[in-house]
């Protein structure tokens, strides 16, 4: 089912206002995605300590945060193909947020079976909307760079993150108990579906932003491309590498490094490096093109080392390192499938690489989660081993573009 035309307001119709628009309608969904993750990232940042007081293991962590992260991902593939079905960008949005009122019902979980079931419903939702959300991103970047759109709508989503850690921290701190925390978290569950209304309004029919500036030509056989899939084989292999924070917290926890309120500040300092380093590599993005991702691998590789070691400072700088990384992984990995494929297969490619990308997310965290039990040496070699095989398709799509 298509959009009402007829709902496209005036100002969409001049060429002049484009611009505007765009950049009002990023700012809005920057907005939706911040009260988002005030909410689910917050109770992201405790997911793995609270789960090790319901009773769940290392492996166990490892197992959900990586299922849910797969799910997450993997349902992306059938809400990307659906969005480009039914250009019903919106509707697929709107379901895919309201799923984050899995979050505060965490606070009545009391077994690690049903919390790990919550959190994995949440990852569901982020599966619905991001393929659909991504792509009324990617039409409205168009008109200011979608780098630099990219950028701003995610460095908006880590003022959220940030804050929800510390909602979380200082509800742990004055009461105890992960309880408060959890329902506090209705608030902004609220706030992001009223901003998601307001968003709606301003572009109701998203597409028509990109209509009037669009100058590539779509593939003779509306196909995805070679490049497309070299670049998914590198996002499979970099994501795979990458070290879960909820393992990172439960090593933390497990050694009695840092107490459980603040492991929520370490997860806010992740995230505050991420909205900034997002908008450096957005604009970095905008003027080198792909080959700033060889800075995943080389920021990547550090982070096991330092991650799983004993020491109070190595593991900030680990986090600090992390929330980097999540921060490119965030902003031109997204933005550079709508500059790789043609705008008719766009919201499908989102749900292919979305995919790949989650199950990278599946295999890393199982196996390291696995492999924690074992020793923590088997993960930094396994992370190298990951990171190091990713690079040759970084020199092929290279090839390739050039």
């Amino acid at each position: 089912m298509k959009p009402d035309e007829s709902r496209v307001k005036p100002e969409q119709s001049k060429p002049g206002n484009y611009r505007q628009t765009a950049f009002q309608l990023i700012m809005l969904l920057g907005v939706v995605s911040m009260f988002g993750d005030i909410a689910y990232e917050g109770g992201r940042s405790i997911s793995g300590p609270y789960l090790a007081t319901l009773g769940a293991s290392a492996a166990v962590v490892g197992l959900v945060t990586g299922a849910g992260e797969f799910l997450g991902y993997a349902l992306r593939l059938l809400s990307g193909y659906l969005a480009d079905r039914t250009k019903a960008y919106w509707a697929l949005t709107f379901i895919g947020y309201g799923l984050i009122g899995a979050i505060p019902l965490l606070a009545f979980a009391g077994n690690w079976q049903l919390a790990a079931l919550l959190l994995i419903l949440e990852r569901i939702g982020k599966a619905i909307r991001s393929p659909a959300r991504d792509t009324i991103i990617s039409y409205a970047g168009k008109n200011i760079g979608r780098g630099w759109g990219f950028a701003i709508h995610e460095a908006m989503d880590q003022v959220g993150a940030i804050i929800g850690p510390l909602v979380l921290s200082f509800a742990l701190i004055t009461s105890g108990g992960y309880r408060r925390g959890f329902n506090l978290l209705w608030i902004p569950v609220v706030l992001c579906l009223a901003a998601l209304i307001i968003a709606n309004r301003k572009a109701p029919v998203p597409e028509r932003l990109e209509a009037k500036v669009e100058t590539d030509k779509p593939s003779a056989k509306g196909g995805l491309g070679r490049v497309f899939w070299l670049y998914g084989i590198f996002v499979l292999l970099a994501g795979t590498g990458f070290a879960s924070f909820q393992l990172i917290a439960y090593h933390v926890k497990a050694q009695a490094i840092i107490s459980d309120a603040r492991i929520p500040i370490l997860y806010a300092i992740a995230m505050g490096v991420d909205a900034v380093v997002a908008l450096i590599i957005g604009k970095s993005y905008d003027k080198w093109g792909l080959m700033v991702l060889f800075t995943i691998p080389a920021l990547t590789l550090p982070i096991p080392f330092l991650g799983f070691s004993n020491t109070y400072w190595q593991i900030i700088l680990a986090i600090v390192l992390w929330g980097a990384v999540m921060g490119i992984h965030e902003t031109i990995m997204r933005a550079a499938i709508a500059d790789l494929v043609p705008i008719e297969r766009r919201g499908s490619a989102y749900g292919i690489f979305n995919t790949l990308y989650g199950l990278s997310l599946f295999l890393g965290s199982a196996a390291m989660g696995f492999l924690y039990e074992v020793s923590t040496t088997y993960i930094m070699v396994f992370a190298v081993v990951m990171e190091l095989v990713s690079i040759p398709s970084l020199f092929l799509i290279r090839r390739s573009r050039s």
